[in-house]
């Protein structure tokens, strides 16, 4: 995801996508460790994007106190 498409997203649209993100991410691992993903640079990828989601997040948070 990228940080344009983050920023143009709702503040309460943002933190619904990160729980989401964040419990596919912990699905991908889990399945990861029972068999190797054909792929597991995806789960390097999707970590990035929910930290992008989370910095974002907080930063939308420091800026309305």
């Amino acid at each position: 995801m990228k940080i344009a498409e983050i920023k143009e997203m709702s503040t309460a649209d943002l933190a619904e996508r990160i729980q989401t993100e964040k419990a596919n991410l912990n699905q991908m691992v889990l399945n990861h460790a029972i068999s190797p993903l054909e792929n597991p640079a995806v789960i390097k990828s999707l970590r990035r994007a929910v930290a992008r989601m989370k910095s974002d997040l907080r930063q939308r948070e420091l800026n309305n106190k």
